[in-house]
């Protein structure tokens, strides 16, 4: 007998139109090996009472063996508990952008490649977690926006600001342009898990989450709060900039965070002058990176005025129809072949426990 995986799989999906309350397969359905005639899942779970488990038991075997009768079903569940970690269930892939440094374009590549993404049918959710210096609310046209609450089952969320078809939340949306945020480092990381834990953003694809510059207080509790996919790294050409981006590089590899990089964008790579290219912040840097740390380089983007401006008015370039545009279609195209890639090789990333005692070596 042989059992194809993704028949099962059809079928499984009949099981949300039986009477099991509180569950749903896409979220829970975990894993699913198959070795000859013996099928084995992983089914998440938010009950844990031997009563429900068991229900879901027979409805999965019913279900099953009424296509492939002489199966060996083993079902493993992983209880977790209902709370507010459970509002990014729903997210396939969570991607931070970082870069170390600031002032290397990181908003400005986070924008467009949320767009980017967009543009390709995906479902895209953008945070803005640099809490001092919020700058996507202006890139998407949406500085005088404010989120709005919704009862959704048993809390009350606060539904992302849509612009241009991608969801995005920000401290700057509760903060007066303005205003310096004189926070200390607790306030900033509790604003933080707010925006993520307390904000519904439904299903996604992608939830992009554009970091503040550097390896702070902000970057641990995200790695505390969710799970991260993997992560993008920001550098321009420069040797200072790189220096910094090798650190960032560092932080996510190390033993207690440890997760991976999909690969590194050099921004403002060069500058075009009457057809000829300028090396204003140095040469191949990205590519020297790349090298050393074994690292893809995703792509090298030019330093040009268009780009800057379409920003600065709250229309990134990944919205025009034009040769910029391109750049970051190319970008996203890169990041979801790195993050399949990704998926498929390794196993999901673990939450960080961190205690004082172990820190971050």
């Amino acid at each position: 007998m042989i059992i194809d995986k993704e028949k099962v799989i059809s079928v499984l999906s009949d099981l949300s139109s039986n009477d099991v309350s509180e569950f749903v397969l896409d979220d829970s359905l975990k894993k699913i090996d198959i070795n000859g005639s013996n099928i084995e899942l992983d089914i998440l779970v938010t009950n844990p009472t031997l009563q429900f488990k068991e229900k879901i038991r027979l409805e999965i075997q019913r279900i099953i063996l009424k296509v492939y009768p002489k199966a060996q079903i083993s079902i493993n569940f992983i209880f977790e508990k209902s709370n507010e970690n459970n509002r990014v269930s729903s997210i396939k892939n969570i991607i931070a952008i970082a870069s170390g440094k600031g002032g290397v374009g990181k908003s400005t590549i986070s924008s467009n490649l949320a767009i980017a993404l967009q543009k390709k049918g995906l479902k895209v959710g953008l945070i803005d977690a640099d809490i001092y210096g919020p700058s996507i609310p202006l890139m998407f046209d949406a500085q005088d926006s404010r989120p709005k609450q919704q009862k959704i089952k048993d809390a009350t969320l606060m539904l992302p600001i849509e612009s241009y078809g991608v969801k995005i939340m920000s401290i700057g949306f509760f903060s007066n342009p303005d205003e310096a945020i004189v926070w200390r480092g607790p306030m900033a990381t509790k604003a933080l898990k707010t925006i993520i834990n307390e904000t519904y953003w439904g299903e996604l694809d992608y939830l992009l989450i554009d970091l503040p510059p550097g390896t702070s207080d902000i970057h641990l509790s995200l790695v505390q709060t969710v799970s991260i996919t993997g992560a993008l790294i920001v550098t321009t050409p420069q040797p200072v900039a790189l220096i910094d981006a090798s650190k960032a590089i560092s932080m996510f590899n190390s033993k207690n965070i440890n997760v991976p990089i999909l690969g590194i964008v050099e921004n403002m790579s060069w500058h075009i002058v009457d057809g000829q290219k300028y090396y204003l912040f140095g040469r191949d840097g990205g590519k020297t990176l790349s090298a050393s740390k074994g690292i893809p380089l995703l792509a090298e983007l030019p330093l040009n005025q268009s780009i800057r401006e379409a920003g600065d008015v709250g229309r990134p370039a990944a919205l025009q129809d034009s040769n910029l545009s391109s750049l970051f279609t190319n970008l996203s195209n890169k990041v979801v072949e790195s993050t399949n890639n990704r998926n498929n090789d390794l196993p999901t990333t673990k939450k960080v426990e961190i205690t004082h005692n172990r820190g971050c070596n």
